[in-house]
């Protein structure tokens, strides 16, 4: 590193992220601003049925304006255990529960701004069941695709889903 904390506050606190101003100075003696999105992190599921298929979500995403086909994901409580929020997620938006569910991998979302880190695992031995969506999740679709597929949709910018892209290149190198 070349540079050293001078000072650092949390101008905002949100409901689902804060954000931190931080004052650097570099060895040069040049100030520094860095805004940082704190984020407690999130866990995405990759459900994968029997058959093969996995199972995605298509739902409006406010600040984009625009539906998204993903996997299903969610945020972390503060202090939560990354698997019990996958476990959670993957019931609340789609009605299953799984019998083995493994991490398989993490990503950083914006490392230039932003702390998020999302843990991805792969679910199988599904059992259906009924979802418990949260207000905004009422409109969601559930999608059964196989590999192939989502992997075409993809390369085609139908999938454009950052999350999705990693937990589907993690899972097609399993």
């Amino acid at each position: 590193m070349n540079f050293k904390l001078i000072k650092s506050q949390i101008l905002y606190k949100g409901k689902v992220f804060d954000h931190q101003v931080d004052e650097i100075q570099y060895d040069s003696g040049n100030i520094g601003i860095r805004e940082v999105a704190v984020h407690p992190g999130g866990a995405v599921v990759i459900p994968i049925k029997d058959d093969g298929k996995i199972i995605l979500v298509k739902q409006f995403r406010y600040p984009l304006q625009t539906t998204l086909i993903e996997l299903p994901a969610g945020k972390l409580e503060k202090g939560e255990d990354p698997l019990k929020c996958a476990i959670r997620e993957l019931e609340e938006e789609t009605g299953y529960s799984a019998e083995e569910i493994k991490k398989i991998g993490e990503i950083y979302t914006a490392p230039g701004y932003c702390t998020e880190i999302l843990h991805i695992y792969s679910a199988k031995g599904l059992k259906p069941g009924n979802h418990h969506r949260e207000e905004g999740e009422q409109g969601m679709e559930i999608l059964e695709l196989t590999l192939g597929e989502i992997e075409k949709m993809i390369i085609s910018g139908r999938i454009n889903d950052a999350k999705t892209i990693a937990g589907i290149h993690y899972i097609s190198r399993q």
